[in-house]
């Protein structure tokens, strides 16, 4: 008897199932131009995948965006009547039980609710999803292809298991595991995307998995910013940070200055100050893979030049970003006793980010790859702002920086420390090496992200 019901029971949860699957594909079938975008992480710091679905709208597909909403993402992204962005629930780690036990809740969590969102939702014709994080997205979304008729696509920023390994170790077994899931169903998908031709040739040798090389490109709003909109940035920040503010009071006191800029009261002309500070940017994400060390490091050297006599202008740093270790380098960063260097570390809105870069002197980036294999996004948009760039080398940059050409590379402390005398000696130069590295990225013609996704990404979709 016993047994007959639980066959029965089986039956009926596998009619319901094949039932489910049947009314998903009819439903498929009406929604042939509807794309979801998966990020199991915070879509406003996720600018690829923002970019993804912009892109796909642009081309006359419906769109939804599914990820944890806590940061504000692009204005055209929320302007966007094709674009419907569902919140995904982020579970915060226990703060009880060792840490695999920890980690295994909120993955059984992430699963569960991830498969329950897509389920609910409309049936699309692909699914994009960004890897890392990959795990349990990957399953649940091939899975959820499967039964509603969705492909896969798959783009790999980097590997899930090596940014793992920075912080546990690469023989953890959390590492080997998660190494392990991302080998096995990174195959699963229809396509697969990835970010430079060293990952590509990697994927391909020793995971299996043929991809796509499909570089990151700046959006059409990165780009050298007006003086004039670089004055009411500079006058915005100011009310919060000190960095941007005059360090004297204009003549005409109807007149308005930054630590930058300084606009007439009569013609409401902006010019540059005189003497005015240098100003340095750098983004991050405040994570183990990017060592800001080094560059405290380097101002300290720079700001000991300063006082031997160098010709050398003061500095504003500026390092933007959110991240779990951000509080421990702002611990750094005030103990330093800095006479002519100032470093603040806001969190732009995503508008003012790209006017800040545009409106910068020189970007700095501490990424050193995980894996070696991707490429930091942040270097992509100061090139798309004609930013200079001083880069700490990696195994594949050379995809992205050029040495001597549209930035330099450095290896530590001191060579950056010698990098930023040699770029600022004589502030501003117009015949300076710094100057040059911003022509030729002016020259450059530097192709477009919307450009680029039509020749790489759209013809893959329509074909497929």
């Amino acid at each position: 008897m016993a047994a007959s019901c639980v066959a029965l029971l089986l039956a009926s949860l596998c009619l319901l199932l094949l039932l489910l699957v049947a009314y998903k594909r009819w439903q498929r079938g009406r929604a042939a131009r509807h794309v979801m975008v998966v990020v199991l992480g915070d879509v406003g710091r996720s600018p690829r995948m923002q970019y993804h679905a912009l892109s796909l709208a642009k081309c006359g597909f419906s769109v939804t965006l599914l990820g944890f909403c806590n940061s504000k993402p692009h204005d055209e992204l929320l302007q966007s009547d094709r674009i419907q962005i569902v919140s995904l629930t982020e579970l915060q780690r226990l703060a009880v039980g060792p840490h695999i036990l920890q980690y295994g809740v909120k993955v059984v969590f992430q699963a569960v609710h991830l498969l329950w969102k897509l389920m609910c939702w409309e049936p699309a014709a692909y699914i994009f999803l960004q890897n890392p994080p990959g795990l349990p997205a990957i399953a649940i979304c091939w899975f959820v292809g499967c039964l509603c008729g969705s492909k896969l696509v798959t783009d790999w920023h980097n590997y899930g298991y090596s940014i793992m390994g920075l912080v546990h170790g690469p023989r953890h077994c959390l590492v080997l595991l998660t190494k392990w899931y991302e080998k096995i169903c990174g195959r699963l998908s229809h396509l697969n995307l990835c970010v430079t031709n060293a990952m590509r040739e990697d994927l391909a040798e020793n995971w299996g998995i043929r991809a796509v090389t499909v570089y990151d490109k700046p959006a059409s709003f990165f780009k050298e910013t007006p003086l004039d909109l670089q004055h009411q940035l500079f006058m915005k920040l100011g009310r919060t940070y000190s960095a941007f503010r005059a360090c004297s009071e204009p003549s005409d006191p109807a007149s308005e200055r930054s630590a930058f800029t300084e606009q007439d009261a009569q013609s409401g002309m902006v010019t540059r100050l005189g003497g005015r500070p240098a100003l340095l940017v750098s983004s991050t994400s405040w994570t183990e893979d990017e060592d800001f060390s080094i560059l405290l490091a380097a101002l300290e050297k720079f700001e000991q030049l300063i006082l031997d006599g160098e010709s050398l202008p003061p500095l504003v740093c500026v390092i933007t970003g959110k991240g779990p270790l951000k509080e421990y380098y702002s611990h750094l960063i005030d103990r330093k006793h800095f006479q002519h260097i100032q470093v603040c570390t806001p969190w732009l809105e995503a508008e003012d980010y790209p006017l800040l870069l545009g409106s910068a002197d020189l970007g700095v980036c501490l990424h050193k790859s995980s894996s070696g294999l991707d490429l930091p996004m942040k270097v992509v948009d100061m090139f798309g702002c004609c930013l200079p760039v001083c880069a700490l080398d990696f195994q594949c940059l050379h995809e992205l920086v050029k040495h001597e050409e549209n930035g330099l590379v450095f290896e530590d402390s001191e060579e950056l420390a010698a990098q930023l005398q040699m770029l600022f000696s004589k502030f501003p130069d117009p015949a300076g090496k710094l100057n040059q590295f911003r022509k030729n990225l002016q020259e450059s013609e530097q192709l477009r992200w919307d450009e680029s996704w039509k020749q790489m990404v759209l013809p893959l979709v329509m074909d497929t």
